[in-house]
């Protein structure tokens, strides 16, 4: 018989963990991060075997529109309840169970990861091999919060330089953006360096990017509104530095529109924001369609999501350092036994079948606000 994917249990928690740093961005100020964790736990033929998944949606609907306690709801409610207790053929089969449910891809993300886990874990190969990948190390970025002046820029870039990252990614926001960047590019002239906008800006802004244009800069990411293609060709044919898109990217569909009208010239994918790993490696093939590089961001995620993120970066079209420094970064302690660290600019992808990371159990149930169990019968 050949193996099915049968999820008998799901346990959900809900975790506050602080940041190790004071985090700064065009949104606000961020301390500590809402780490919402998903196990599913097998059954038939993967009775013993769990998978992991966690879940990016911030606590406010600041980056896209979900919630953590909007996803939570709908996990409980509508997206468990439609798989728990079946079998299916395989991770994709699962995913096709929730058609019927419009939007809220960070929550369908956070149930999918899960059940991809669970399936290489079944079938005892690591994540990377399902979803086509071809490496067993991804080179690795930095993005560095805004800080208190231009001095303490320069500092925070000298030191993760110094550590290794292989690209640095400077915040800014309006008032907060040529000084930096030109502070930084006066200290470090042949610096891998970017920056990234969060959406803070419009097209009456042009001048601003106009004058980073100057600075060598590798992208301007996300700059304008956050469901806009149609200023970002306006402002990308304004300016000779490729623009690259984040929260504008939802899917295969939206890129290739964007692709299309030249509205960014390098794709961030992640893989919450899309859905899945999913529709995160179909993006891949319509970014290699059309010859555009991808690189993997982040969104402060624990060792799970981390995890996550490094098998997907290892698809051949992932071509620039991603999002996935060192956990021990941001987090005292963290969500898995395993320690994801940077090693000479790169990230190793974990050994073992699945994302390759075991839940730091002890430590999850010690500090989770919120531990619900599920079955076919909830």
């Amino acid at each position: 018989m050949p193996p099915t994917l049968q999820i008998d249990r799901a346990e959900l928690f809900v975790l506050r963990l602080p940041l190790k740093f004071r985090f700064e961005t065009s949104f606000g100020v961020q301390t500590a991060k809402t780490v919402p964790l998903l196990v599913l736990h097998g059954g038939g033929d993967a009775v013993g075997l769990t998978g992991l998944g966690e879940g990016v949606m911030e606590d406010a609907p600041m980056f896209r529109e979900e919630t953590v306690t909007g996803a939570l709801a709908l996990l409980r409610g509508a997206f468990l309840p439609a798989v728990l207790g079946r079998s299916f053929v395989n991770p994709q089969a699962m995913t096709r169970a929730l058609d019927g449910f419009r939007g809220n891809p960070m929550a369908k993300a956070m149930l999918e990861g899960a059940a991809w886990d669970l399936w290489a874990r079944r079938l005892d190969v690591p994540l990377m091999s399902l979803l086509g990948g071809v490496r067993q190390e991804v080179a690795v970025g930095v993005s560095l919060g805004i800080q208190t002046d231009e001095a303490a820029t320069v500092a925070a870039v000298e030191r993760h330089v110094a550590q290794g990252y292989r690209r640095i990614k400077l915040k800014i926001k309006p008032g907060w953006d040529v000084q930096p960047v030109a502070a930084v590019r006066a200290a470090f002239p042949d610096i891998r360096l970017t920056v990234d906008a969060n959406s803070a800006y419009t097209l009456e802004d042009t001048r601003v990017f106009q004058a980073l244009d100057t600075y060598g800069l590798e992208y301007v990411e996300q700059p304008l509104a956050y469901d806009d293609m149609v200023d970002h060709a306006a402002l990308q044919a304004r300016i000779r530095t490729p623009l690259c898109l984040d929260e504008s990217i939802v899917g295969a569909a939206s890129a290739r529109k964007a692709l299309g009208m030249d509205a960014g010239r390098v794709i961030n994918i992640k893989q919450g924001r899309v859905g899945g790993v999913a529709e995160a490696v179909r993006v891949h093939e319509v970014a290699q369609a059309f010859g555009v590089p991808l690189w993997c961001g982040g969104m402060l995620e624990s060792g799970v999501g981390r995890a996550l993120n490094i098998h997907l970066s290892t698809l051949p079209g992932f071509s620039k350092p991603g999002d996935t420094a060192s956990a021990s970064r941001y987090w005292q302690t963290d969500t898995v036994h395993e320690a994801l660290e940077m090693t000479d600019g790169h990230q190793r992808v974990p050994a073992g079948a699945g994302l390759g990371v075991t839940l730091n159990r002890e430590f999850v149930e010690r500090v989770a606000t919120e531990h619900v169990m599920l079955d076919g019968r909830n």
